[in-house]
């Protein structure tokens, strides 16, 4: 089917809301009838680029975004047609192959929405397959860990999260549904760089308005105590995962606003915490390469050493998605207490309530704040428009 509205004269709110479902319904409607659809947006504010579009896969995953994004353009005046493309490509298709490759996809080039409906469509699917859940069951707001502990106390919290509806997946994920899914998703990604860069890519697709990390990390100050919290405002990536895709000289901080939503919630719950770089590495063993990853830590001023949180930033940026990264001091190696079972076991269990915690009313803080989403200039290309921003 194909579906145009104006909305240069339609001044009512109510109206206007409809004809963004109305605009929604077809876009479903045209994937469910085996085609691609396709979004086109005439901008009459915009001298330079007044006409914007692209292909959309499973928008069901993404309705939540839809409709929001459309009707800040609807607000603006935007003429919107949505229309079948193509004939979507089957996952089992090698034509897919080509059609996955990031580096002919120019990410700061104009358009509708950021990713290949191929890439979506598979994105969709393999995140299905690690988390055991649907996409449509995740939220707006993403929190991350590889320790089955936060889990527990992130169902605490939220006795009716959902979760995956199968046993044994690789990143379970349990959601806390809220309407227009303003809840928050947490995924338990395991460990290392490589996963939070597996899970990263596909959850990136969803356009979640938050992602953080929260994880623990081996101290690297003398008046750091276990126990203690970290809030990185900046990464020393030296995990290697993306170097290729997002060279180490691209500065990579935590967004400005969430790191302050987390400076709130931490003084709410008088936390002790430090603020600064943390070092994120592929090697586990860090500290028995003494010369080589102490170099780094000592030029970089980090804090805190972990595995995750820098991949995440990192892919972060690259999706224009706002991160941060909230740790705990599990163990300080370069000072006599390294991560030992006994102990680590008792610090897991006084550590882990406070901290989802923690992390949980910063997101609800965020939320509350800026329902639309939250600021994100920053992580945008200058001359990068996506959807509802209303920008030239």
């Amino acid at each position: 089917m194909e579906l145009s509205v104006d909305f240069a004269s339609l001044d009512d709110p109510a109206r206007r809301a409809g004809e963004v479902r109305r605009l929604c319904d077809a876009i479903e409607e045209t994937w469910a009838c085996g085609s691609y659809p396709e979004v086109s947006v005439d901008r009459p504010w915009s001298q330079h680029n007044p006409v914007i579009s692209g292909e959309f896969a499973r928008p069901s995953a993404i309705r939540w975004y839809l409709e929001r994004e459309l009707g800040k353009l609807a607000a603006g005046g935007a003429r919107i047609r949505v229309a079948a493309s193509r004939p979507r490509v089957a996952l089992e298709d090698p034509a897919l192959v080509e059609a996955l490759d990031e580096a002919s996809w120019d990410l700061r080039q104009k358009k509708l929405f950021l990713f290949r409906p191929e890439r979506t469509d598979l994105s969709l699917n393999r995140l299905e397959h690690y988390t055991g859940t649907p996409p449509e069951s995740f939220q707006r707001y993403v929190l991350f860990t590889n320790y089955e502990m936060h889990v527990e106390a992130f169902r605490a919290l939220f006795p009716d999260a959902v979760g995956p509806l199968r046993p044994g997946v690789q990143m379970p994920a349990w959601h806390h549904l809220l309407p227009g899914h303003a809840g928050i998703t947490l995924v338990n990604m395991g460990i290392g760089p490589s996963n939070a860069k597996t899970i990263t890519d596909h959850v990136a697709v969803l356009r979640p308005d938050a992602m953080l990390v929260v994880g623990h990390c081996g101290g690297l100050r003398n008046h750091q105590e276990i126990g203690d919290l970290v809030l990185a405002t900046a990464y020393m990536r030296a995990d290697g995962l993306l170097d290729r895709a997002l060279p180490t000289t691209v500065p990579i901080t935590s967004n400005h606003a969430l790191n302050g939503f987390l400076l709130a919630a931490l003084g709410a719950h008088e936390a002790r915490y430090r603020m600064g770089t943390v070092f994120t590495t592929a090697n586990r063993n860090w500290e028995f390469d003494g010369e080589g990853a102490l170099s780094q830590i000592r030029a970089s001023r980090s804090i805190a050493v972990d595995m995750e949180s820098g991949t995440v930033a990192a892919n972060g940026f690259r999706y224009r998605i706002p991160t941060a990264t909230l740790l705990c001091v599990s163990d300080k190696p370069l000072h006599g207490l390294p991560k030992l079972s006994a102990a680590a076991q008792r610090f897991y269990q006084e550590s882990k309530d406070r901290h989802v915690a923690i992390a949980v009313d910063a997101l609800e803080r965020a939320r509350d704040a800026h329902p639309e989403g939250l600021p994100s200039a920053d992580i945008r290309s200058a001359d990068e428009p996506l959807l509802g921003t209303g920008e030239a």
